[in-house]
């Protein structure tokens, strides 16, 4: 007779996967990139304890965007996509409301206090994330909107690491927010199939224009060395990799081009954050690593 798994094990499954928590590097990286663009340290208690709450608060609020978007998107899942936790079963609809807002709300108590400009972006940010779980299966814009969620973390980071917004963190979000345009872009056919259009993949191009530049935009061009060059290859390599996946291959797979990229988020981070400390680039790719092996287990989307 076969025993009887313990139910506890499906919930954790579930959370993990409603969550999407591969992708968790990834927000913890960009944290990290943003913390080293704005020039914060790392070396003061204060400065610790800030970064600390910054990365648990990014968390709770990267798991309550995901939550919520299975919440919203409890229709759609029924009709196209019947394996995730509500459709499944796994879950109920009332509890991963209770939860994602729970989480929202905490996420957004870790932050909101530093000081006004985080406040700001903290607000801007839960209310982009809202937006986008509202509106992202009714409007074909909707990875304008996706790429606004990311941007602002860069920018909520900055505020708490510098008290304001620096030109490189301005800059490096932009080029983040162009990053999750290309990539969304694709990963909206993951379910439903059908022909992707190649022109906002070039916009993952932008983060190889953008550190070259910003050496010369900061007039400090002895940023300017073999690590950026190698960190620039790595990070072209990868996303060329990806991007074969869905437009080389006799049939396109949107899911490992999808799930290429968001890992690759990691290398972008690392991209823009070896100009200003190729030493921390071990916690880059540790952080890459584990996203990939997150993935084995629970997918990234």
């Amino acid at each position: 007779m076969r025993p009887k798994r313990d139910s506890s094990y499906g919930t954790v499954k579930a959370m993990l996967l409603l969550g999407r928590t591969s992708n968790l590097p990834t927000v913890w990286s960009n944290c990290l990139a943003a913390w080293l663009l704005a020039g914060g340290g790392l070396t003061e208690s204060v400065d610790v304890q800030r970064f600390v709450w910054l990365n648990v608060g990014a968390t709770l609020l990267y798991l309550a965007g995901m939550f919520l978007n299975d919440a919203f998107d409890v229709k759609f899942d029924r009709e196209h996509r019947a394996e995730r936790p509500i459709p499944s079963g796994a879950i109920s609809v009332k509890a991963v409301w209770t939860l994602g807002v729970g989480q929202m709300i905490l996420g957004l108590a870790c932050v909101v206090w530093v000081n006004v400009p985080a406040a700001a972006c903290a607000l801007a940010l839960v209310g982009s994330i809202l937006w986008y779980d509202w509106v992202h299966k009714k409007i074909a814009w909707s990875p304008l909107i996706m790429g606004l969620c990311r941007l602002f973390l860069y920018l909520l980071t900055g505020a708490i690491a510098a008290g304001e917004i620096t030109l490189p963190v301005l800059l490096g979000s932009i080029a983040l927010w162009a990053y999750i345009v290309g990539l969304s872009n694709i990963a909206r056919k993951e379910a439903t199939k059908g022909s992707v259009n190649s022109w906002p993949c070039w916009l993952l191009a932008l983060p190889l224009f953008l550190v070259f530049a910003l050496p010369y935009l900061t007039e400090n061009r002895s940023q300017i060395g073999t690590g950026l060059v190698v960190a620039a290859l790595i990070y072209l390599l990868w996303t060329i990799r990806s991007l074969l996946f869905t437009f080389k291959a006799m049939i396109p797979q949107y899911g490992r081009t999808v799930s290429g990229l968001l890992a690759g988020i990691v290398l972008f981070d690392f991209l823009l954050a070896a100009s200003q400390n190729l030493q921390l680039g071990m916690v880059f790719f540790l952080l890459f690593s584990l996203s990939l092996v997150f993935q084995k287990f629970i997918p990234a989307t």
